[in-house]
């Protein structure tokens, strides 16, 4: 089975509506085949609910957190309540890439003149073990060709699994800013104002950018651009730490601001 019968609780799933009763909704659970949910109305909206339409309706796309599973009756009991917008953003998200994994596994089957049955029984599984899920074995293919000899995977799936992860799957950066004030009182302190602009510009990644820019003396624009916002945070501190490091050693001062001063 490429996944479980039900969901356990505690987990959020995406469903359809596809009945609501003024007691509640009933919700076709979207990676669950054949499988429905039900939200009492209690567990639509904080409060009274006087009007249920007003909250949910048919065809609607929900999340929800799943509260009790009773698969000897084949019950399952939902609340939409009790997801916050940030864990509703990050289930659809998850839940979008799940679906472009699929398919993307329904075309390196055809390319393999095998079954998706047979791709996931001899790699996928593996892949799902090592990277988390499929979406980010692919993600994390076409960001790194070599991750997968790297993880240790070899096999004639190999090259066609790279090639589907480049043509499909873009690889989205981020971009951080912040600001630098730098002072130096030497008569030639330009030229160490310079060398240390120069070195926060450093980085040791080839998927990691540091453009400093002029904004009037003494202010400065500091952008790190990196595959992730972690990745770019600590690239920034690194850069902050190399240029205070480098006008102080010649007697300046830098000071790091999140905005600009006024």
């Amino acid at each position: 089975m490429l996944k479980k019968e039900y969901p356990e609780e505690g987990e959020f799933v995406v469903g359809t509506v596809i009945k609501v009763q003024n007691y509640g909704a009933f919700v076709s659970l979207d990676e669950f085949p054949d499988k429905e949910g039900f939200i009492h109305i209690a567990e639509i909206a904080s409060g009274w609910v006087k009007r249920i339409r007003n909250h949910i309706k048919e065809k609607q796309k929900v999340v929800c957190k799943v509260m009790h599973v009773d698969m000897s009756k084949g019950h399952v009991d939902l609340s939409l309540k009790r997801v916050n917008d940030h864990q509703k953003r990050d289930k659809i998200k998850e839940w979008k890439n799940n679906q472009k994994a699929f398919r993307l596994m329904e075309m390196l089957a055809e390319a393999l003149n095998k079954s998706f049955e047979e791709c996931y029984d001899e790699f996928g599984k593996t892949l799902i073990e090592r990277y988390g899920s499929l979406y980010d074995a692919f993600e994390d293919t076409a960001y790194d060709p070599d991750s997968l000899e790297n993880e240790g995977f070899q096999g004639d799936w190999v090259e066609s699994f790279k090639q589907i992860a480049q043509d499909n799957i873009a690889i989205q950066f981020v971009d951080i800013k912040g600001y630098l004030d730098v002072r130096s009182w030497k008569p030639d302190g330009i030229i160490y104002i310079r060398d240390a602009l120069a070195k926060a510009e450093e980085s040791e990644f080839e998927d990691v950018t540091i453009e400093v820019h002029y904004l009037g003396a003494p202010h400065f624009s500091v952008t790190v651009t990196a595959p992730d916002y972690k990745i770019a945070e600590e690239e920034m501190k690194k850069a902050v730490a190399r240029a205070e490091e480098e006008i102080i050693k010649h007697g300046g001062e830098l000071t790091f601001h999140r905005k600009i001063d006024e």
